[in-house]
């Protein structure tokens, strides 16, 4: 099927939920109050968009995605290149990756409360976590998936390790990098809504968490859609991104 007719599909999907909403809450099948229909939440939320009361949270939320985003990107690919490229580093780090991967991610934020105590660093560093070994297993991955014959032929060119690393190993596993960022990308909003409700002061989690608190439900929902909004265009940005760095792959 074409990515037109993917979009197509997606899109009657979509429109299909929507209207089965409406239709719960217009004849009370649903409780209004507490599921308010998808057009009281559109109005709601654009005109929590054309107020501009969107700019602060949405800058907060992004900031804190992008800098654990970030360093779990660096620090993934990094230390995943090195696992791949050297049996004895990883011998020495793959059981500790397996020790601390499994552990679900929101069970560290009391320890680091403790360690850290209730800020932007502890925030910061739940997405860092979160985000860190998807990239991390799928580069290493990527790299023990590289086609031996490209090896043999850097070496057969005499080219050092550093230059084989940059200009065959890293092209040759970005497609798998790649994937892992992706899968790291939708992890990291969600635990920007997490860190943000359990630690934050401000952001769009922090704003969802506060409207259910005041039972303001409508905008509750409004703030929900406005972060699926976000999710989706983070989505599309990074399918351009990847059509351009690995064009190969583009369907």
């Amino acid at each position: 099927m074409s990515r037109l007719g993917r979009a197509a599909v997606s899109a009657s999907g979509l429109a299909g939920m929507l209207a089965l909403w409406e239709t719960v809450s217009d004849t009370g099948l649903a409780n209004a109050a507490l599921l308010p229909p998808p057009s009281t939440t559109l109005r709601a939320a654009w005109a929590i968009i054309a107020s501009g009361q969107v700019l602060a949270p949405l800058g907060q939320s992004l900031s804190l995605l992008a800098a654990g985003y970030a360093l779990a990107s660096v620090l993934g690919i990094g230390l995943g290149l090195a696992m791949g490229c050297s049996r004895s580093i990883y011998g020495l780090f793959e059981p500790l990756v397996e020790l601390l991967r499994p552990i679900p991610k929101a069970a560290l934020v009391p320890p680091l409360f403790l360690f850290l105590g209730i800020g932007t660093t502890t925030m910061v560093t739940i997405i860092t976590i979160g985000c860190f070994f998807p990239v991390l297993i799928n580069t290493v991955q990527g790299v023990h998936g590289v086609d031996p014959v490209l090896l043999d032929t850097a070496r057969t060119f005499r080219r050092s390790r550093g230059l084989t690393i940059l200009e065959v190993i890293l092209p040759a596993g970005l497609p798998m990098i790649l994937t892992g960022m992706r899968v790291s990308l939708a992890l990291g909003l969600i635990l920007v809504v997490l860190a943000e409700m359990l630690a934050g002061s401000g952001g769009i989690g922090f704003l969802i968490l506060d409207m259910q608190r005041s039972f303001d439900i409508v905008a509750m929902f409004a703030w929900l859609l406005i972060m699926a909004l976000l999710g989706l265009i983070l989505s599309l940005a990074f399918d351009i991104l990847e059509t351009r760095a690995v064009p190969w792959r583009a369907h």
